[in-house]
């Protein structure tokens, strides 16, 4: 199936609802048709093999994506918070190409052979007055829709390959076709360039949802216009919530229009779910696993396992809020060793994923087996009923005498002491043991609580040799704009500094 397709189908079924934009102007799904129809009809004529994207979100980003789609060429958003020579550099990969760039960032960008740039501006005035193109969706499914390039944080951005067969496979496996209420709206306030950007333009689109877009995100904003566009749902990132939490109970707001809020894309630290279930009882939460190469989503902790888990008194019931679900019915989730053998329950391995919607695959290279699984390079173990629990990258596995340790297991406990607002732990070099255990501490509002009572909270709740040996404290942590930890930034920052 074509991933323009579904925005074929919702326009017929539903010409007259809002698709994207704000109540008072924004745009129905028939005239969203219309303009990607002009605008492909336009980049067709510009030639190019790719459509990259560089800009803010907006209506102008679904549009350039289904207009790409409509032509069969691979649409590749980037990021457009890189420094200038590496944004140039990215735009570079995509030629032959024409580049749809925000009309303030046409600047930063180097002239580049293959590669016609073109102002948003002039994208969205083509838009709403070229012709159509003929848009054919047959036997397309296996063609790239999307590229999606990596954050690079090890070397040169990965670009991971989105097949149109892949993205609507999760969509139609995941969400009811014109399933939404013509009310509802869902306000998506990720970057562009990251998979759940993409997901929630034909996830949105599919269900019949008004899509309205956040250009650039702070709580204040966001809460803002959750209020005065009765926004409905959401997903946002770990960081997001925290901020957003605050702002909420600084103003005394509990966003009432509010359905189903999402989250994912990081690590959520329990305090802060406990805290958002609590101020918003009405609220459905939902923490979503999933990585690039698989087309976002691959597991799901659904409302009513956090509300079974925050109010259980079941010690094993309660953990799972740590969890990020069971895996979606489409998909096979396994643990397996370092020798492939697949584990058992509480038995911690890498996790593979095997699914229509799995791509497992770049530009460079295919990582999916011949037989349709995919190694994530993420650690973790399921519990008897299938909950999944992330144990964080494998490559941040900290190897402490030969034992494996997990930073998240670690991060998790010192989390929930009062006097700990965040934390990073990390496995530094050392000569005796491989690597020993470093913990990287925020204190709630600039205090310093000892060390001796941190290291006798952990050693408490864990093992000795899990109890880390070196201590930092800072002011703040280093994410970046998608609330991943730049544990590997953060690393290399402690290993230059004097012991």
């Amino acid at each position: 199936m074509h991933t323009a397709l579904l925005l074929d189908m919702i326009a017929d079924a539903a010409p007259d609802r809002l698709a994207l934009g704000l109540r008072a102007d924004g745009l129905t799904f028939a005239e969203t048709r219309r303009r990607a129809h002009h605008g492909a009809a336009w980049l067709e004529q510009l030639g190019g093999i790719n459509v990259a994207f560089v800009g803010l979100n907006g209506p102008a980003l679904p549009t350039a994506l289904f207009a790409a789609g409509m032509l069969a060429r691979p649409f590749a958003p980037l990021n457009y918070r890189l420094p200038d020579a590496d944004l140039s550099k990215l735009v570079a990969r995509t030629a032959p190409s024409v580049a749809i760039v925000d009309d303030d960032m046409v600047g930063r960008l180097a002239p580049c052979d293959g590669v016609t740039v073109v102002s948003r501006t002039a994208f969205e005035a083509a838009c709403r007055v070229h012709g159509d193109c003929d848009a054919e969706f047959l036997d397309v499914d296996h063609d790239i829709a999307v590229l999606l390039f990596t954050s690079g944080t090890t070397g040169e951005p990965k670009a991971a390959i989105l097949r149109h067969r892949n993205l609507t496979s999760y969509v139609i496996s995941t969400v009811d076709f014109l399933g939404s209420e013509d009310d509802e709206a869902a306000l998506v306030s990720v970057p562009p360039y990251h998979i759940a950007g993409v997901s929630a333009v034909l996830t949105g689109c599919y269900s019949g949802r008004r899509i309205v877009h956040l250009d650039a995100f702070t709580p204040e904003s966001w809460v803002d216009v959750a209020t005065s566009e009765a926004i409905t749902h959401a997903m946002v990132v770990p960081t997001m919530l925290g901020r957003i939490l605050d702002v909420l109970e600084a103003r005394g707001e509990t966003l009432p229009s509010f359905k189903a809020i999402s989250y994912g894309g990081g690590r959520m630290p329990l305090p802060i779910i406990e805290r958002a279930l609590n101020l918003l009882p009405h609220v459905d939460f939902a923490n979503a696993y999933g990585l690039t190469e698989t087309s976002s989503t691959i597991s799901i902790l659904g409302p009513d396992d956090h509300r079974m888990a925050i109010y259980s008194d079941d010690e094993v019931v309660r953990r799972r809020l740590g969890s990020v679900g069971r895996a979606l019915p489409s998909l096979e989730v396994e643990i397996r060793g370092h020798d492939g053998a697949v584990l058992g329950p509480n038995q911690s391995g890498e996790i593979y994923v095997r699914g229509d919607q799995v791509s497992g695959e770049y530009t460079h290279k295919k990582m999916l087996r011949d037989d349709g699984w995919f190694a994530t390079n993420d650690g973790g173990w399921m519990d008897e009923e299938g909950y999944l629990f992330v144990e964080g990258r494998l490559d941040d596995v900290i190897v402490r005498g030969g034992e494996n340790m997990s930073p998240g297991e670690i991060e998790d406990v010192l989390r929930q002491h009062p006097q700990v607002d965040d934390v990073a732990v990390l496995g530094v070099p050392d000569d005796e043991w491989g690597e020993k255990v470093c913990a990287v501490v925020v204190a709630k509002d600039g205090g310093k609580p000892s060390i001796g009572e941190l290291a006798a909270w952990v050693k408490a709740r864990l093992r000795s040799t899990k109890t880390p040996e070196v201590w930092e404290f800072r002011a703040a942590l280093p994410y970046n704009d998608t609330g991943k930890l730049l544990r590997r930034q953060l690393k290399a920052e402690v290993a230059k500094e004097p012991a």
